[in-house]
């Protein structure tokens, strides 16, 4: 299947003019393509990516403030430097890389998970890990697709037009993570305002007092917790007993800011643009509809085809030689991952461009690779597989309900999803 050529959106975003290409051994950040920048088309790269493309799989580009660093566009590439422990996701690190100015501070502090490096990396995450096995999440579907219906038949009652993202995308993952950890959604506009600055900003204050306002408020849930206990992973966390010892509670606060954050703000997105991608693509919608793939399979394209974590961001701390690029990263020199090229590499997925549900594309990069590999995988592809199967199934004749080049969607210094998106059916 091939994606519609009338498209104008996609025309849009493919027919912008690229800087000049750039060459991976480029030093000169004046030389070097801008990373990240803003998508044309919601579900494309940035055109003036064309030049990491043909540098593959190793470009230099520069970030906001003129700062060089590496970008990883290959997917062999990408897996294996994924999976170095010379690469470090340790953000409190003065060298580690920003994407954006907002960022700087908030690079100082300490994040749990995906902040810190191995062995206390691997220590946090075998702490999570039963709570989002397959045979955990798979106990949670029933609650998940009771929750999917629920706002459905919200939306139906009140017939349309309807807004997307804020009846349906932000709520499902929203509601289904506050009742995973605990956390009461009665709270959901506090922390879902917060996640929002903390992840847009728009300045480095905003983001300061988005953590500090998201961690007061989980710490004192955390505190409650402790002598209420509930039956969420946050209570498991206070009261199971661990082989390292009690969890104490600056590390169950960053536990619970980046699960609280990373649980909902992710696939929202995804259903948001995921949804619009798919009335953008009739043919695939139509096959999808017919039974001609099922929903899972059509999620691990959609996964890898719309890539909203674009730009995982390293910093080396030794050199290490890359052979396919013939280049050395050196020690204190960041590296990015563009994962959006990394998952449109025509030596691994040909015909990148193109939505395909006949391709194999459960070795995509959209959840990242190695130790960092995404904890909450499982989960969002549950929610993802419930919630789009059964939004085209309850409303089979949903449709964009202004023209889509009307409809707003985030920058590229963001997780990329539709900022709203209005429709009918």
């Amino acid at each position: 299947m091939t994606e519609s050529t009338t498209d104008p959106t996609t025309r849009q975003a493919l027919d912008s003019t690229a800087p000049a290409a750039a060459t991976a051994t480029a030093i000169d950040p004046t030389l070097a393509t801008p990373f990240p920048q803003d998508r044309g088309c919601p579900y494309h790269p940035p055109a003036g990516y064309a030049p990491l493309r043909e540098g593959r799989p190793l470009s230099r580009v520069a970030l906001f403030d003129g700062r060089p660093v590496w970008a990883v566009t290959g997917h062999a590439l990408a897996r294996r430097l994924l999976a170095d422990p010379r690469l470090s996701t340790d953000r409190t690190h003065p060298d580690f890389p920003a994407p954006a100015p907002r960022f700087a501070n908030a690079n100082r502090r300490r994040v749990a998970l995906l902040g810190v490096d191995d062995p206390e990396h691997n220590t946090q995450r075998r702490m999570l890990i039963p709570a989002f096995s397959v045979k955990r999440i798979n106990a949670l579907r029933p609650r998940i697709q009771e929750t999917v219906d629920r706002l459905l038949d919200a939306m139906e009652r009140q017939g349309p037009p309807a807004e997307l993202v804020s009846a349906f995308a932000l709520p499902v993952p929203s509601m289904v993570i506050c009742s995973l950890l605990g956390v009461p959604y009665a709270d959901h506009e506090f922390f879902e305002e917060r996640s929002r600055r903390l992840l847009r900003g728009p300045g480095a204050a905003d983001v300061d007092r988005a953590l500090d306002e998201l961690e007061e408020y989980l710490g004192a849930l955390i505190d409650r917790k402790g002598t209420e206990p509930g039956d969420g992973l946050l209570d498991e966390l206070i009261h199971r007993d661990h082989p390292g010892g009690p969890v104490d509670r600056e590390e169950l606060v960053s536990f619970a800011v980046i699960l609280l954050i990373a649980g909902h703000e992710t696939t929202a997105n995804m259903i948001s643009l995921g949804t619009f991608t798919l009335l953008r693509h009739p043919e695939q919608l139509a096959a999808l509809r017919a039974g001609g793939t099922t929903t899972a399979v059509a999620v691990e394209e959609l996964l890898r085809f719309l890539s909203i974590a674009d730009g995982l961001q390293r910093l080396a701390t030794e050199d290490i030689e890359v052979p396919d690029a013939g280049v050395t990263i050196r020690k204190g020199e960041g590296v990015v991952f563009s994962t959006s090229l990394i998952n449109r590499d025509d030596g691994v997925f040909p015909r990148p461009e193109t939505l395909d549900w006949e391709r194999p594309a459960r070795h995509h990069l959209a959840f990242g690779f190695g130790v960092h590999q995404c904890l909450g995988q499982n989960l969002a592809r549950a929610e993802l597989d419930i919630a789009m199967r059964t939004l085209f199934e309850r409303l089979p004749g949903l449709r964009l309900a202004v023209p889509a080049q009307e409809i707003p969607h985030k920058p590229g210094d963001t997780i990329q999803g539709m900022l709203e998106l209005p429709v009918a059916w």
